[in-house]
């Protein structure tokens, strides 16, 4: 049974850190490139950052890079996603998710989301 589950989310105010958590099983970890998606209201779903299974190669949006990182621990099949400098935009419901690309229409599995408010 595939299993993603996000954690972590909050109200920070900005400047702030947050590490958002996500257990993510039950599917081919060695084959799957597993990411941080966002949806603010009002706005589409986007791609935040994303690490593969294979080689933990990882991508990044423009609009993150510097501030947030993203980790896996494969052992315990969880994936992370430290985020630092926080702004108000990044205000958003962050979902994790599994797939072949990092790109929303790339996703096979979905897990609920986790709110991230931050506050100017």
């Amino acid at each position: 049974e595939v299993q993603l589950q996000a954690s972590g989310g909050g109200l920070v105010q900005a400047g702030g850190s947050l590490k958002l958590s996500c257990v993510a099983s039950g599917f081919g970890w060695a084959h799957a490139t597993i990411g941080w998606f966002r949806q603010a209201p009002g706005k589409e779903r986007e791609e935040i950052s994303c690490i593969k299974g294979e080689d933990t190669s990882t991508f990044y949006v423009d609009s993150v890079k510097g501030r947030f990182t993203i980790s896996s621990d494969n052992a315990n099949k969880m994936v992370y996603l430290q985020m630092n400098s926080l702004k108000p935009e990044d205000t958003a419901v962050y979902y994790c998710a599994a797939g072949w690309h990092c790109k929303t229409y790339a996703m096979d599995y979905w897990g609920q989301g986790t709110q991230v408010t931050v506050s100017s």
